[in-house]
């Protein structure tokens, strides 16, 4: 439910200066308008539904007591979004070494799995990549950010997040192929 109808379609920008000016009510239409692109970014990073609404309350709590350190408001989105990978990656190095089993073998025998289900699919592959791997890829293609973007948000060398990207893909590639072997051979049928 929308927290007021006081912003109506305000622009982001005058909703998160009244925020950091300490105003409650437009803090939470900030969250209210984006709890569900939080919480899927982070859902995509961690797989785990129950962790990313706990990582998205503390990077809105974390949000909440640093905005007024927000020098652009127009600014927020990647601000917001930073303060969401800094939270993940926070959770996955206090979670200990990112032990990454990469062995299509691992994957059940493949069965007819409906198109509904390829977004799990793609959530249990992404999940089998590494920590900095799985972030790329979601910050590439998920949230459509440049290499140099992801450079930015994450702190990594440009060089490095190519390469993660480069070898995240193909992996999700061998991953997805072995959800669908036989897609394959169907496709030179007839």
């Amino acid at each position: 439910m929308r927290s007021s109808a006081r912003f109506g379609d305000a622009a982001e920008a005058v909703v998160v200066a009244l925020a950091a000016g300490g105003d409650r009510e437009a803090f939470c239409e900030l969250v209210w308008r984006r709890q569900s692109w939080l919480r899927n970014l982070l859902r995509r990073l961690c797989r785990d539904p129950a962790l990313a609404d706990d990582l998205a309350q503390q990077v809105f709590l974390k949000a909440w007591r640093s905005l007024a350190q927000l020098k652009s408001p127009a600014a927020f989105g990647g601000w917001l979004r930073r303060l969401a990978i800094n939270a993940w990656l926070a959770q996955a190095r206090s979670a200990g070494p990112d032990v990454v089993s990469f062995d299509p073998e691992d994957l059940p025998a493949a069965t007819f799995i409906p198109s509904a289900a390829e977004e799990l699919d793609l959530d249990r592959a992404l999940a089998r990549l590494a920590c900095d791997e799985r972030l790329c890829i979601v910050l590439a293609y998920n949230e459509g950010l440049s290499h140099g973007e992801i450079s930015a948000a994450t702190a990594l060398p440009l060089g490095t997040v190519k390469s993660h990207i480069r070898r995240g893909a193909e992996r999700l590639r061998v991953l997805l192929d072995a959800y669908h072997p036989d897609e394959k051979e169907h496709a030179h049928v007839g």
